[in-house]
């Protein structure tokens, strides 16, 4: 059986098949009974659209869930295939040209910009592949 990644939150709206969900993502600090005299612990809002599988109404608290498989794609896309490509096009020009470090480095964030550009233009695509689906709790 394949790991979920769960969290929970609440529906602010709904239209059709789809939710518009808040989630509160927290840090494992966040848990620790002594946060408040720690003052490390770090909580964000997150807001998502979400495909509802059961009605859903404004207010109903939901388990939003996503496959695990497809949280690793996501930090393979969204982090360390930009890494390969900075350090990748800085290995080759350091080694193929005399050029400054600042004209090899400016070249390796220009290489990543077209990589994220890259990206938004299969946005459409991405989305139909990291599907994340709420049930109520």
């Amino acid at each position: 059986m394949e790991e979920l990644i769960r969290h929970t939150g609440v529906v602010l709206s709904v239209t059709g098949n789809m939710a518009h969900v808040e989630i509160v993502q927290t840090s494992a600090c966040s848990a620790c009974k002594a946060r408040k005299m720690c003052m490390s612990a770090e909580s964000q809002q997150k807001e998502m659209d979400v495909l509802a599988l059961e009605p859903l109404a404004a207010g109903d608290r939901v388990e939003v869930e996503v496959r695990e498989k497809l949280a690793w794609k996501a930090v393979l896309l969204a982090y360390i295939l930009p890494f390969v490509v900075m350090m990748g096009v800085i290995t080759v020009l350091d080694f193929v040209t005399d050029w400054s470090e600042a004209v090899v480095g400016t070249l390796s964030l220009c290489a990543i910009a077209l990589y994220y550009i890259g990206l938004s233009v299969f946005k459409h695509r991405l989305q139909k592949q990291f599907v994340f689906t709420a049930r109520k709790i």
